[in-house]
């Protein structure tokens, strides 16, 4: 059934609008005309979408796009201050719908200020899109309801996802520089092999010389190339999509975040990643007053990482057997001992919240350090690499010119 966002105004004169599915646009006004109201605007939302992109009249009237980290963000920050200011939530919704940029979130927002003019909290209103708003977006901002420090809750979980921000930005910039000279090097290495050296290969065998072994080797991979090369992209694609398959199912993805934890290079990022975002996900969660098992369930859900969100899990159920938190945390050999110590410390003195965020402060910046040692390791590797590689075909090729050479002296 296709939904259709409206505006209209009731009879007290007031606008009004939401997001209200309907057999069809004339079965929605003629519902809207019933209940007394006066239709201002109405329009189709498409629902289907192109690389994330909205389609229809929802966006002409704002930006596309997926809602990223950084718009939650804002609209956390915005939230906070407009509650703090005073102004009732049913309004603060309605201005914050007004003015995003967003298309697809000024639509998500209204239909939440619809529920929540209908009755509902606000938690609950958010409930209904999970796929924007994450479990530990929700469950703090029911806290903050049941507590009566919505505010103050707001302003932290915009504070959290600040930090986290910055920490996958961070991460994104150190893999991302390695993969695009690596993925540039292979493109043109490829093509020279494919359809640069075979040209090279017709010119030496009308000289009618002998060829040295490096030369022969190279032409010989060269020409299986040349005749291959579909063949050779379509394995390499097919070995890219078995891979990808595999890390859908539980054991594949626990084998490889299992794997990434242990890697030589980028393994010690991936780990000190993992930690500080459990450290500061579950002192965000307890210090905003949701209880531990609710909280660890949470963080095992949004660890990012199969291992870890295992090793939570049995967590849980050593907490509800009575057991400490640190305990189970050593006997994982994921945790670094100085981690499974904080915390344990933290427990003894009740002031795990603290630890906790003294924890994720202190790794994330291990997490710049080893980020900015990557850059500079991984500079000299690729260069040494590509010298190597390119170095050897040049070499390879120009062989036979001085073999000639001499032979001619």
């Amino acid at each position: 059934m296709p939904e259709f966002e409206y505006q209209v105004k009731d009879k007290n004169g007031k606008d009004q609008g939401g997001v209200q599915e309907a057999p069809d646009l004339n079965a929605l006004v003629s519902g809207l005309r019933s209940q007394g109201y006066l239709i201002l605007k109405v329009n189709e939302v498409k629902k289907a979408s192109v690389f994330g992109i909205t389609k229809g009249p929802a966006k002409a009237s704002g930006k596309g796009g997926n809602i990223a980290l950084d718009d939650l963000v804002v609209f956390s920050r915005q939230m906070a201050t407009l509650v703090g200011a005073g102004i009732p939530l049913i309004q603060a919704i309605d201005i914050l719908a007004a003015q995003v940029d967003k298309a697809k979130f000024r639509v998500i927002l209204r239909d939440m200020h619809q529920q929540v003019q209908g009755g509902k909290s606000f938690s609950d209103a958010m409930e209904k899109h999970q796929k924007v708003f994450s479990a530990l977006f929700i469950n703090m901002v029911r806290a903050g309801e049941t507590s009566g420090s919505l505010e103050e809750i707001l302003d932290r979980i915009a504070t959290y996802m600040e930090k986290t921000s910055v920490l996958q930005k961070k991460v994104k910039s150190a893999m991302m520089y390695p993969a695009v000279v690596t993925a540039l090097a292979f493109v043109i290495t490829f093509g020279m092999m494919t359809f640069v050296i075979p040209k090279f290969a017709t010119i030496f065998e009308g000289l009618n010389a002998p060829l040295p072994a490096p030369t022969k080797m190279l032409i010989g991979v060269s020409n299986y190339l040349a005749a291959n090369w579909v063949i050779v992209l379509g394995g390499l694609g097919g070995l890219i999509f078995l891979f990808l398959q595999m890390l859908r199912t539980p054991a594949g993805r626990l084998a490889w975040d299992s794997i990434k934890l242990r890697m030589a290079i980028f393994g010690p990022i991936f780990l000190k990643v993992a930690v500080s975002k459990f450290s500061r996900t579950f002192a965000t969660l307890v210090k905003s007053g949701v209880p531990i098992l609710s909280s660890l369930e949470i963080v095992s859900r949004t660890s990012g990482n199969k291992r870890l969100e295992l090793i939570i899990r049995s967590l849980m159920e050593s907490v509800k057997k009575g057991e400490s938190i640190s305990g189970p945390l050593g006997k994982s050999e994921v945790f670094p001992p100085m981690v499974v110590r904080m915390i344990a410390i933290g427990e003894e003195t009740g002031e795990l919240e603290e630890m906790l965020v003294k924890i994720a402060d202190f790794y994330d910046a291990e997490v710049d350090a080893a980020v900015d040692g990557l850059t500079s390791l991984i500079e000299p590797l690729i260069i040494a690499f590509l010298g190597i590689v390119i170095g050897g075909i040049v070499v390879a090729m120009f062989l036979p010119i001085l073999t000639l050479t001499q032979a001619i002296h």
